[in-house]
């Protein structure tokens, strides 16, 4: 076996445990430890991605307990594709939170490792009840990063993210427990077998039970109307936390992506595709509620929050054409939008902190201490995330749009992200002409500039221009992978051989 298919595990396990349990250890050292663990994520990520390349999906048997009887990890395109992407966008983030956001409460770095340990573990696992243990560690260490540093908003915002998640995982729970108790497996593959070969008799518990999972992987991944909790929660968290959380939503979406795709997919007899019609109109809604909302909002890191909601309804408008094409314009969208959003949650901090008490408030404000590199680096980041060209999101809109098939989809998705586009460009040049341009003339005097801050949004932003130049190299890697998902005897063979 592979043992390096589980290092993306094992490393944010052993070092989020060793800093809980060396806890009395100087802030300086829990510093590098997670700076180096973090960053050690970004070669072991690349190196999996040049495996998976290879079109061999990889299994790695816990205890030697072959599927469908024990613990197995996957590796395939798109999970080598989400760990490399959450390991950037990680790496970036904990660079920003060195800088003093880590100083506002203990254990700060252990959370941040446990968090990275569920994130990996989700983008990895094959089997539904692990998937689970993984979204139930992500989310606890989420709890208290979204708290962390304490105050009214954070704890306003946690209290409502805490009782949405645990109703969404008592869902998950007996959504998992329907299908063991109808099937007898919660392996993944398994599952694709059994649900294709299930009767007739068993076909309305089976899509109940497919329902519920899809109501809960849309509360995690904020799909309309199930993402009213995000811009508040988003808004309220540390800059750090907030730009780690913009792959939370992307967990969401994947775990849709993977378990409709292999288990009600197109081999699923008659549950085949089973939660495409609802796709489409939910995609549609979403996006429009999320361009809605960016306009309306009078604070940029709630604005950011509704800017990430529109990303999640252009993904899932991709996922729910059902063909590799929407597939692989998704993939290429997704690797975009998780780090220019998170780039933008950054770069928002840099912003209120030098504001004084307007924060990030969308009002008249004393001048920037650095409004020249402050704005270039949003006027970079605004026309890459509402997706103009030359950058990666303009790119991934029009795989997107070249990817509708009929017409009659045509007609609905190409005005729905054209004017949705239009919507963005309006909410950021609002925002940007009130942060930069409507001033007082005089900085504030608590105002406050970090270059190693800024040095973590630049490097977060310059990803932008290196998926452009690394564009066909990507598109052919997300193609393959669009493919590779929707090829199920591939991953049936994980049961059939006992491996791949």
């Amino acid at each position: 076996m592979n043992h390096a298919l589980i290092l993306p595990i094992l490393l944010p396990l052993f070092v989020g445990s060793f800093l809980l349990i060396r806890s009395r250890l100087s802030l300086t050292s829990k510093r590098w430890i997670s700076l180096l663990a973090t960053w050690a994520l970004l070669p072991i990520s690349a190196w999996l991605v040049l495996q998976a390349d290879g079109g061999t999906l990889q299994v790695y048997a816990l205890g030697n307990w072959q599927a469908p009887f024990g613990i197995v990890l996957m590796l395939d395109r798109l999970a080598a594709l989400m760990l490399l992407v959450t390991a950037v966008l990680a790496g970036f983030a904990v660079l920003y939170a060195v800088r003093g956001d880590d100083e506002r409460g203990p254990n700060f770095h252990a959370l941040l490792q446990f968090q990275l340990l569920g994130i990996n573990g989700a983008f990895l696992t094959g089997d539904l009840f692990n998937l689970f243990v993984f979204f139930e560690i992500l989310l606890i260490a989420s709890y208290s990063l979204l708290v962390y540093g304490g105050g009214p908003a954070r704890i306003r915002a946690g209290m409502h993210y805490v009782v949405l998640n645990l109703v969404g995982s008592a869902f998950f729970l007996i959504g998992v427990g329907m299908l063991y108790g109808l099937l007898g497996t919660l392996n993944m593959a398994d599952l694709a077998l059994q649900v294709a070969a299930a009767d007739a008799d068993r076909a309305p518990l089976l899509a109940a039970a497919g329902y519920l999972l899809l109501i809960v992987f849309g509360l995690k991944g904020a799909i309309l109307p199930l993402y009213f909790w995000l811009p508040n929660a988003y808004a309220a968290a540390t800059a750090p936390v907030a730009a780690l959380f913009a792959i939370m939503t992307k967990v969401g979406l994947y775990a849709i992506i993977r378990v409709f795709t292999l288990i009600f997919g197109a081999e699923a007899g008659g549950l085949a595709n089973l939660i495409l019609p609802w796709l489409w109109p939910l995609a549609m809604l979403t996006l429009a509620a999320g361009v809605v909302g960016a306009l309306a909002a009078r604070n940029l890191q709630v604005m950011l929050g509704y800017l990430v909601i529109v990303s999640v309804g252009t993904l899932l408008a991709g996922v729910s054409l059902g063909s590799a094409q929407g597939l692989s314009a998704t993939l290429f969208y997704l690797i975009h939008s998780s780090w220019v959003c998170g780039a933008l949650f950054l770069l928002a901090d840099l912003l209120a902190r030098q504001r004084g008490e307007l924060g990030a408030a969308l009002r008249k404000g004393p001048a920037l201490l650095h409004p020249l590199l402050l704005g270039g680096l949003f006027f970079a980041a605004a026309i890459s995330v509402a997706g103009l060209p030359p950058f990666p999101g303009f790119l991934g809109k029009l795989m997107l749009l070249r990817s509708v098939e009929n017409w009659q989809q045509a007609l609905q998705l190409w005005p729905v992200v054209l004017v949705g586009g239009l919507g963005m460009v309006i909410a950021l040049a609002r925002a940007g002409s009130t942060l930069f341009w409507r001033s007082t003339g005089e900085p504030s005097p608590s105002a406050e500039f970090d270059r190693v801050r800024a040095l973590a949004v630049l490097g977060l932003l310059a990803c932008s221009p290196l998926l452009v130049v690394a564009a066909q190299p990507v598109h052919d890697y997300v193609q393959a992978a669009a493919q590779q998902l929707l090829d199920v005897d591939s991953y049936l063979q994980i049961v059939r051989g006992g491996g791949a």
